[in-house]
């Protein structure tokens, strides 16, 4: 009796280790417009305003996202969400893009994204009139995957393992694209211009925060906190 008693002890005390170091990384939530990483039940929750044309994303990504997910999120201290500031044809094209697949797939989506933001943007400005008119004319999903075709946006997710045909298919996911456009204009309605990048604590907006170097001496701060259910 006494050995199992002590090997339950064991057990409990086993699981009660992988509860203390669980990785919250690989939990990933999809809403409607977004994507959450992390502890559910955490008490805060970091939201990031990107745009994937905006270079100053790129540098937040680059700089600051993996140390904010690796001593914040991972341990399960904060949750961090994605939230799409899509001002232009590209930008929808790349969020929804980023949005094929699962949602564990997104974090990594967007990070290959944002690492070939420069290519991109560059193919952006020497674009020829002929390109742009196929971005702002005719069938919705048409002009994105005239903005995927134009911009290599497709090989980027390719080489992620996706065919052309589910790219295809998740460009012409209207209901997506209305989804996205309709929480921008949620947004903006609550808190006007949304430059970016912008972050927000808890669901309150942070003021002339937009980049790492700010948003790390927040988070060294008492932080604001969640709304009452």
């Amino acid at each position: 009796m006494k050995r199992i008693v002590a090997g339950l002890m064991v057990l409990i005390a086993g699981l009660a280790s992988m509860a203390a170091t669980q990785n919250w990384l690989g939990t990933v939530e999809r809403t409607p417009a977004s994507h959450l990483v992390g502890n559910p039940d955490a008490p805060v929750t970091v939201t990031e305003y990107i745009s994937y044309t905006c270079p100053h994303c790129r540098d937040f990504t680059l700089q600051g996202e993996e140390i904010l997910k690796v001593g914040y999120v991972q341990p399960g201290d904060l949750r961090f969400e994605y939230r799409h500031v899509a001002a232009n044809i590209i930008d929808m094209t790349a969020t929804m893009l980023a949005f094929c697949g699962a949602p564990e797939k997104f974090p990594r989506n967007h990070a290959a994204l944002m690492a070939a933001q420069p290519q991109f943007n560059a193919l952006r400005r020497m674009a020829t009139k002929s390109q742009t008119d196929r971005w702002t004319n005719g069938d919705l999903a048409a002009r994105r995957r005239a903005v995927a075709s134009d911009l290599n946006l497709y090989a980027i997710l390719e080489q992620r393992g996706y065919s052309r045909s589910e790219l295809d298919q998740c460009l012409a996911d209207q209901a997506l694209a209305d989804r996205i456009e309709s929480a921008i204009a949620q947004d903006v309605e609550k808190y006007g211009p949304i430059p970016t990048p912008s972050f927000a604590v808890n669901g309150q907006m942070l003021e002339n925060v937009h980049g790492w170097e700010r948003l790390s001496q927040v988070l060294a701060s008492p932080l604001p906190a969640a709304p009452s259910e």
